[in-house]
């Protein structure tokens, strides 16, 4: 069962595999991005990041739609983790993610900053509003201390 879905570029690193998971009481970090399940040395750097005590599974987009279709880890608490926006307007269209969590989002292309921690393309901005107006509340909070607010709210008109 997801009980948290996160968009956060470095996906497991100490926020993550502390004040996260422990705040969430977690059995297992998913990873899901096209890229990071290929490259041994992201995999290798994520299971050394990842919490003892939590499992870690690294999947393709595809494959995570595929393993909570099937229920695979109906039994366990799983925090999501996606490294960008297209990654999470992927799930959402595969998975019924009702709630979505910005992290950290640095600076690429042209992006903008929002707020401090995360800077979005207009064109990610329209994906957003795309999954809002699809009913999906996704907010703005680097750690579980600061407020939860809407990604809306930072918008520019």
């Amino acid at each position: 069962m997801i009980i948290h879905t996160r968009v956060d570029e470095r996906l497991i690193h100490g926020q993550v595999a502390t004040i996260w998971t422990n705040m969430l009481n977690v059995d297992r970090i998913y990873v899901a991005n096209d890229k990071a399940w290929q490259d041994e040395m992201t995999l290798n750097a994520l299971k050394m990041a990842k919490p003892s005590g939590v499992k870690l599974t690294v999947s393709s987009l595809r494959r995570a739609i595929e393993n909570f279709r099937n229920h695979r880890f109906s039994e366990e608490r799983v925090f999501l983790i996606v490294k960008d926006i297209p990654d999470l307007e992927t799930l959402v269209d595969g998975l019924d993610i009702r709630e979505a969590n910005l992290g950290n989002i640095s600076k690429h292309g042209d992006s903008e900053s929002i707020k401090n921690s995360v800077s979005l393309t207009k064109q990610e901005i329209e994906m957003i509003e795309a999954m809002i107006a699809k009913g999906v509340k996704i907010t703005a909070q680097m750690v579980p201390s600061e407020q939860n607010v809407s990604v809306e709210k930072y918008f520019k008109s």
